[in-house]
């Protein structure tokens, strides 16, 4: 086998697994890579996940391609999410971890993200998720109507939620178009101590 057969093999791995999000969501648990973490041990969990499977040199970003209409990211940051902010201690810790999807051909849920997040992290972490209190959820009827006025209809095409679990925080996001059809998306694992700057940053946009 040739190195592109290889190379499209390993894509339609990766197709299979976040399409369907099966495939390694039944292995035992393995070593994870949580917000908390030293950047060196995430970097070396990134490296061994069997879901992620980066390529060489991709360390904390790892890229997915499977047609210029299908996309997937997974990076691990040192910063509080939502807007970008450096969390408070000495020690460099990664704070949010986050997966985006792009699909305009088939299209996305809020399953197929969580089956994601299932197949990357294991089983703890997606309980943690599914069993975690919905503490914001979006768009209401005053987002709804903040949109009309000032003309920015991309506010309403979003769906999103904030979760806070007993480990961690969560915050998924949709973006539909204005038909409806959902074709972005991204679910994120954060710190709980950085869950009301985020709040107050979704509520207030």
């Amino acid at each position: 086998m040739d190195s592109r057969s290889v190379a499209m093999a390993k894509v339609q791995h990766w197709v299979a697994i976040a399409g369907l999000g099966l495939g390694l969501a039944l292995l035992p648990s393995m070593v994870q890579a949580i917000p908390g973490q030293s950047i060196d041990e995430a970097t070396a969990w990134i490296q061994s996940n069997p879901t992620l499977q980066p390529s060489r040199g991709e360390k904390l970003l790892v890229r997915k391609t499977a047609t210029p209409a299908q996309r997937f990211t997974f990076q691990a940051l040192p910063l509080q999410a939502g807007r970008a902010a450096p969390g408070t201690g000495g020690r460099a810790a990664i704070r949010t971890e986050e997966l985006a999807m792009f699909d305009m051909i088939n299209g996305l849920t809020i399953f197929r993200l969580e089956e994601s997040l299932r197949a990357i992290y294991g089983a703890s972490i997606y309980q943690d998720y599914a069993q975690a209190s919905v503490v914001f959820a979006y768009p209401d009827l005053s987002i709804r109507g903040q949109a009309t006025n000032r003309a920015t209809p991309l506010l309403a095409q979003l769906q999103g939620e904030l979760r806070e679990g007993d480990r961690f925080a969560y915050w998924t996001e949709i973006t539909r178009r204005a038909d409806g059809y959902a074709y972005m998306g991204r679910l994120t694992v954060f710190l709980k101590e950085d869950l009301p700057k985020l709040e107050a940053e979704l509520r207030s946009r």
